[in-house]
């Protein structure tokens, strides 16, 4: 099998995935993905953001080889894809659209058909790699269970633990924590810093913005099949004013006050008004606040998220059916 090699890699961009004005228009004209330039660096977790519709779904299955594009082109791993599809494949782990899973057999014997199906995997590690895949996702307790009995979330482990059964340079994961409780949403973010940490590449789609937060160190922004932004998560918020913040009691007067100072968007959530700090100095904000009664007991600017960056990059709010 070819080892896509660095070399390659290096003449493709400077990135594990690197497209250049990658299109695909469907029968009927419709511009699903519109000249995208995206470039996710080696060694990142890269969050995909999007609204449904975005063309998210259809940049995956372009990248995987599972559909051609209509023009530009797509590099993974340094090589060409869909033409590179059976070299570059071996070193991918991919779960999209959730795992297609037999019912009838244990989340085990699932697995160990996945591992008997891939003709790079050696049969005499298979069990002891399908029983670290299972453990490493939680699922070692529930490893004889019939798929078909999974809840969405076991099955979402289950698919994460086929793409765990060989080391991987590169993980492609669609919506990894659909359908687990908060617990298991921490243990699979924990277990993707993991793989990112050990030099695995981690391609990241979701519609929790949260998630993207906490867990990626790079993402990109799509819009209508169009790329808005991407880079460092921790520079795509950085250009966009965060959100003045006052707690008090007298809530009510509070919002009057800010109101009548140029504050806009003001909104009130229990104990805290927040809105759009205007222009001038805060601290102004602040003393007419307690000249006009109102108990100040927290008062500050937070920083941006990157939801406000989100809405100020695509001027419309987080679809979060994705």
């Amino acid at each position: 099998m070819d080892e896509p090699s660095a070399t390659a890699e290096q003449g493709a961009g400077d990135g594990v995935i690197h497209t250049r004005a990658l299109t695909k228009r469907y029968r009927g004209g419709q511009l699903a993905v519109d000249g995208l330039d995206l470039t996710v660096p080696a060694g990142s977790v890269f969050g995909f953001l999007g609204p449904n519709g975005s063309g998210k779904t259809t940049t995956i299955r372009m990248l995987m080889g599972l559909i051609e594009p209509t023009s530009g082109t797509a590099h993974v791993l340094g090589r060409p894809m869909p033409r590179a599809t059976r070299a570059v494949l071996p070193h991918v782990g991919a779960l999209i659209e959730g795992p297609a899973l037999y019912g009838f057999l244990s989340g085990r014997d699932n697995l160990l058909r996945y591992d008997s199906a891939d003709p790079a995997a050696d049969p005499r590690t298979r069990r002891a790699r399908v029983a670290a895949a299972l453990d490493r996702v939680g699922l070692a307790a529930a490893a004889g269970k019939k798929a078909k009995a999974y809840s969405l979330g076991m099955k979402q482990r289950l698919g994460l633990a086929a793409a765990l059964l060989q080391p991987r340079r590169l993980l492609v994961l669609d919506e990894p924590t659909n359908g687990l409780d908060p617990q298991g949403m921490r243990e699979i973010r924990a277990l993707i810093r993991e793989l990112a940490s050990d030099g695995t590449t981690v391609f990241l789609s979701s519609h929790l913005l949260d998630e993207i937060e906490q867990v990626c160190t790079h993402a990109a922004v799509m819009a209508q099949g169009r790329l808005i932004t991407q880079g460092a998560v921790t520079d795509l918020a950085a250009g966009i004013r965060g959100r003045l913040v006052v707690t008090t009691p007298d809530t009510g007067d509070a919002a009057r006050v800010l109101k009548e100072r140029g504050v806009a968007d003001v909104i009130v959530d229990e104990d805290r008004v927040t809105g759009e700090p205007p222009d001038g100095e805060p601290a102004d904000l602040n003393a007419a606040l307690v000249a006009a009664g109102v108990r100040v007991r927290g008062f500050g600017v937070e920083r941006a998220s990157l939801e406000d960056a989100f809405v100020a990059l695509t001027g419309e709010g987080f679809d979060v059916a994705g």
